[in-house]
């Protein structure tokens, strides 16, 4: 007995680190899919991929330029639809095309949070700073086609013009046909993924742009998000398995010995 007690007690020496370190590193991850402000800074100097609900930055909800939307963040268009001159080569006679060119595009700037779903907001939020962030899957909250002004009749109202943020440019080509406003935005509770370079500000994280590249948004939820949470169950059960079979492996050498 004597001898098994001592097998026992080495056996729980060597591998109870090896189960702590396990732990530990389960927990990590854990709170970093969370969104824990403490567990995500020490990812700070990485690329990261976090995936969250939406939330107001310090500055609170904001407003979209055009519909005048309360949003977190908020990004427009606005395309100018032409008549460009083509060539019919098989009739030899001149023709017109519809086309249309981007004149103007932005997206704000104003720093917002990502929380963990469920979080009840006991500490500030992760700060995401989306300044020339590349947005997919947002919904679209406006879409306005203005017409040009025709000769004798009473243009139409264009008070979106006015809103537009940022300088309109462009090559104005051939005959303009109209002028077609569209608006995204990012409301507060909405899922989002969210990838960049994680950063410390004032003591908080910030999720920025990568040096060599544009920080990413992707509105709805990341697809593997279940599937991540069990395999960090999945793999604290095999660090439990393994050190448990090493436990017994190292019992019956030492008796065998």
């Amino acid at each position: 007995m004597l001898v098994i007690g001592t097998v026992l007690l080495l056996g729980a020496a060597v591998l109870t680190p090896l189960a702590f370190r396990a732990v530990r590193r389960w927990s990590v991850q854990r709170a970093i899919a969370e969104v824990r402000p403490r567990a995500v800074a020490t990812r700070t100097g990485q690329e990261v991929r976090i995936a969250g609900i939406a939330v107001p930055g310090p500055d609170g909800v904001i407003e979209s330029r055009l519909a005048r939307t309360d949003c977190v963040w908020h990004g427009h268009e606005v395309l100018r639809h032409y008549w460009s001159p083509a060539r019919d080569v098989t009739a030899g006679e001149r023709g017109r095309e519809r086309a249309c060119d981007s004149i103007a595009d932005y997206g704000s700037d104003e720093p917002f949070g990502i929380i963990g779903r469920g979080d009840p907001r006991r500490e500030p939020p992760v700060l995401v700073a989306p300044e020339d962030a590349a947005v997919s899957g947002t919904d679209m909250c406006l879409q306005r086609v203005v017409g040009r002004p025709q000769r004798g009749v009473p243009a139409p109202a264009d008070d979106l013009l006015p809103r537009v943020k940022g300088r309109i440019s462009g090559l104005f080509r051939g005959e303009t046909i109209e002028f077609e406003y569209r608006e995204w935005v990012i409301r507060p509770g909405d899922p989002i993924v969210v990838h960049g370079l994680l950063k410390m500000r004032d003591g908080r994280p910030v999720i920025t742009a990568p040096t060599d590249g544009r920080l990413r948004i992707e509105h709805g939820h990341a697809p593997q998000e279940d599937q991540s949470r069990h395999r960090f169950t999945g793999a604290l059960l095999l660090s439990g398995g393994t050190i448990a079979s090493a436990a017994t492996g190292l019992l019956l050498l030492l008796a065998g010995g």
